[in-house]
């Protein structure tokens, strides 16, 4: 199949997909192939940027010192100090309830073995283990990026999804979301575009679009 251009493909997916009720996401399927996926290095897992953002709301939460608390109050959208992460992990459904709320978590270095220990049976297995930042650091500004990523996890599967953006966004702005999404990926596989069998383009209820 001759490559199209992605803002090709945006164009014609908007166009075949009817209106819904609701605020419906852009999302790429990625089909791999020729890699060993019991082979942890070859699962895909990272965040990426977005140019244009999400399109929605995307949560940060940060566990920290007092200091650290203090410092990105008002930035990351939950602040859990050190000293109340007994209390949450002894109330499993406020924990549960918050890893389902929350998009992405950073962690004070220091905290990381205690967040492990007591939360990890909650966050490890979403895949929103925390990223730790260096202790007294400002992360406004990874809290900031982190507000207009995405994380792509491929685990053990060929064929995974990733959101790239809402249907009220602009066919640009989906488009050049997408090219960024694809890049990473490619960036990351052994080899490259060729490990990658086929990627298709569709919104959450409707049909999809090749793309590769």
């Amino acid at each position: 199949m001759p490559d199209r251009s992605s803002l090709e493909v945006v164009v014609e997916l908007l166009g075949k997909a009817p209106e819904r009720k609701f605020g419906e996401s852009v999302e790429v399927s990625v089909n791999l192939k020729d890699l060993d996926l019991t082979v942890p290095k070859n699962r895909l897992e990272d965040e990426i940027p977005l140019p244009n953002g999400r399109g929605r709301s995307v949560k940060v939460a940060v566990f920290g010192s007092p200091e650290l608390c203090q410092k990105i109050r008002g930035v990351a959208d939950v602040v859990v100090p050190a000293n109340e992460l007994d209390d949450l992990a002894k109330d499993a459904k406020a924990a549960k309830r918050m890893v389902s709320e929350v998009d992405f978590f950073l962690a004070e270095a220091p905290l990381m073995p205690a967040i492990g220990k007591r939360l990890g049976v909650v966050l490890g297995p979403r895949g929103k283990m925390p990223r730790p930042v260096p202790p007294g650091s400002d992360p406004t500004n990874l809290v900031n990026a982190l507000k207009r990523s995405i994380r792509v996890r491929s685990k053990g599967n060929r064929t995974f999804h990733a959101p790239v953006g809402t249907r009220s966004m602009k066919p640009e702005e989906l488009a050049q979301n997408l090219d960024a999404v694809l890049n990473r990926i490619v960036g990351k596989l052994e080899r490259g575009r060729t490990n990658i069998e086929s990627v298709y383009v569709k919104t959450t209820m409707g049909p999809s679009v090749r793309l590769w």
